[in-house]
């Protein structure tokens, strides 16, 4: 049963309507005095929660019923239905326990949408031991390791998957943010839909408004065309908005908005239009710390942060680094055609104990410069010692160019296209010779200017 708590009449009848032609039980209460008998003999699932009623319009009476349902009983989640004016109401509800806030008028779908997510997500977790197991339900092709921390998080994001709850994924830089919010939209009903990725670090405040929601010809002197914003592009599937600690404040009011209202308006144009998007943020900063500084709205870190992955640094399961070892060098055997390379047990160990800052990320570009300076197929640690010594690897190999000769994105536009070559342009079949996913490798060839054909989409 779902309680329905607001003293508007209309209100609990078009919410009540809502819910139950979904199949939902539903009560309504027009005071709290009428929620609290109500909660006295049963325990809904879900409360609907308005904030203001008729003899206040301050939300105080709203908040003190919330206190009180907190205390009553912690374990019933509820959903703040408020105006937009008044959100920072909801956000001091959301420090009291509320799981999620609705503005007024509020879309059916998106109402829908959080009831469901929180009903799902409060079931019991699964046995410990199927929960080990929860990985092969779900499509993580890329996602290497065994650690328990990464299989907890895989069966996190594979339950979260099937919803559309927003998801904010945290963690160091290099730790796999990216990989994990491609397989949240892998594993999602919108999967045969877009995926797009937005670095907000790498956008201006000045184009904030036109690369996400797009412009109309004429809005500043260089639009001489009409173009589709990031969030139109991402219609009906996935945007991953990587980085978004470095949003400006203003371009966040701009952002709270959309997420909010779920409508936008291209620069230049004062028509409005809806987009129906799940949204997965990223950042490897501490929105909470920034919230406290002023540098973060209170408000928008609340509308992102539904679900939080926490991506462990890849010290933290050192046991997965010569799964991940092994990973990248089966995938350069097949680019430079030499399948006898192996990853020795010494130099397995070696790699565990390095300190790895980079994470992830800092371990491929080490693997794949070693494979590139040593002529050994079996690798051991002396490879691995001299390929990060820049004095030493002329004398390794003096075919290959020396370290600091090529940078990795000279070393990487080569790969691609060796592996492009070699794969005769098979997108799919050069994605999981590199390691990547096919959306990573379509942004890799279109910033090296690589041509290609789809090979499927």
């Amino acid at each position: 049963m779902l309680l329905i708590i607001d003293d508007d009449l209309a209100i609990r009848t078009s919410l009540a309507l809502l819910l139950k032609s979904n199949g939902f039980q539903v009560k309504g209460a027009a005071s709290p005095d009428d929620a609290l008998k109500i909660l006295q003999t049963e325990i809904p699932e879900l409360i609907l929660l308005d904030l203001n009623f008729s003899i206040a319009t301050s939300g105080d009476e709203g908040m003190a019923l919330l206190s009180r349902i907190r205390k009553h009983n912690p374990a019933i989640p509820v959903i703040l239905i408020t105006g937009w004016g008044t959100i920072d109401l909801a956000v001091q509800g959301m420090k009291l326990g509320a799981k999620d806030f609705i503005t007024k008028p509020w879309q059916n779908d998106y109402l829908l949408q959080s009831v469901n997510t929180i009903l799902n997500l409060g079931q019991p977790d699964e046995e410990s031991s199927v929960k080990r197991k929860a990985a092969s339900k779900y499509q993580f092709d890329n996602i290497i390791g065994k650690d328990p921390k990464l299989l907890d998080i895989l069966e996190t994001v594979g339950r979260v998957a099937v919803t559309d709850a927003p998801v904010l994924i945290t963690g160091e830089s290099g730790t796999g943010k990216e990989l994990i919010a491609e397989a949240i939209h892998a594993n999602s009903k919108r999967k045969l839909r877009p995926f797009v990725k937005v670095n907000l670090g790498g956008i201006s405040s000045s184009l904030f408004e036109s690369e996400l929601f797009g412009h109309v010809k004429g809005a500043f002197t260089d639009a001489k065309t009409d173009r589709e914003g990031r969030f139109e592009m991402a219609h009906r599937g996935t945007i991953f908005l990587d980085e978004i600690g470095e949003l400006d404040l203003g371009s966040q009011v701009k952002l709270l908005r959309v997420l909010q209202e779920r409508t936008f308006e291209p620069l230049g144009s004062s028509k409005s239009r809806v987009v129906d998007v799940r949204v997965i943020c990223a950042t490897n900063r501490n929105l909470e710390e920034m919230v406290a500084q002023g540098t973060f709205r209170e408000d928008l870190y609340y509308r992102i942060n539904l679900i939080t992955v926490q991506l462990p640094a890849l010290r933290e399961r050192s046991g997965d680094i010569p799964l991940l070892a092994d990973f990248f060098i089966n995938n350069l055997k097949v680019i430079y055609q030499r399948p006898e390379l192996q990853l020795s047990k010494p130099a397995a160990k070696w790699l565990k104990a390095l300190t790895l800052q980079g994470n992830i990320r800092q371990l491929k570009n080490i693997v794949e410069r070693t494979v590139l300076l040593s002529t050994n197929d079996m690798l051991d640690v002396e490879d691995f010692q001299l390929s990060m010594n820049t004095g030493n690897t002329s004398s390794r190999n003096s075919n290959l160019p020396e370290v600091g000769a090529l940078t990795l994105e000279e070393m990487e536009f080569q790969m691609i296209r060796k592996a492009m070559d070699f794969h005769q342009n098979k997108v799919s079949k050069v994605a999981r010779s590199l390691g990547i996913t096919r959306f990573a490798l379509y942004r890799r060839l279109e910033k090296y200017g690589i041509t290609y054909e789809s090979d499927e989409l």
